[in-house]
Formats: C-alpha cells, sequence, structure tokens
C-alpha cells in the first residue's frame, strides 16, 4: 500500500485564539520538517488519519519564540494536541505507536 505524500510543517499562520475558534474536531501537530522524532512518527501519524478522513490536521513548524507553540506550552516534538470545538481533549507526545492516536482521536470523534 502506497502512503500518501508528507505534508511538509509548514511556519504558523494562525493564532491561538483562531485555533480556539475551530469548530469540530481539530488535531494542531507540532514539529519540525528536519526533526528526527517527527520523520519517525510521520507514518504512525499518517497510518493513525486514515480511519479519520474528516478531522482536520494542522501542522504547524515550532521553534524558539513561535506564539502558537508557546501557547500550548510544547517541549517536545512531535506533539499532538487533539481539540474539539477549540478545547484541548488529549495530548500525544512523541508517539511510539498508532494506537495512542487513534486513541485521542476517537475522544475529539465521539459524539458529543
Amino acid at each position: 500500500m502506497n502512503m500518501p505524500a508528507v505534508v511538509p510543517y509548514t511556519p504558523e499562520t494562525t493564532t491561538r485564539t483562531e485555533v480556539n475558534k475551530l469548530a469540530g474536531a481539530t488535531v494542531v501537530q507540532f514539529g519540525t520538517n528536519w526533526c528526527g522524532h517527527c520523520q519517525r512518527a510521520e507514518p504512525l501519524v499518517q497510518s493513525a488519519f486514515e480511519g479519520h478522513p474528516g478531522v482536520r490536521h494542522l501542522k504547524v513548524e515550532d521553534g524558539s519564540g513561535r506564539p502558537l507553540g508557546r501557547s500550548f506550552h510544547i517541549k517536545l516534538w512531535p506533539t499532538l494536541v487533539f481539540l474539539r470545538d477549540g478545547r484541548e481533549v488529549a495530548r500525544v507526545v512523541r508517539p511510539t505507536g498508532a494506537e495512542e492516536i487513534v486513541r485521542a482521536l476517537g475522544e475529539i470523534t465521539a459524539s458529543a
């Protein structure tokens, strides 16, 4: 099975206020394109998202002084923040298996 092309992390173009206003299920993934931990986790993230095509997934390039990452208190990459209607419901830091990502996706996609 061919995995889809990896979507790169992009410089932040949204603010915390905008993220807080996002309706529905959203995952904000913080990391960088050159991070080895991020590269190793990418197949796990892609696999977990296969069953959740309706979840908004934002990959945000993080680093020192980046306001969005600091507002979420990001310390390690990759960190996936799972939001429902702009509120944090779960968080996965440096995933080692797709199961933990799938479990968190279930928390934000379950019926309210």
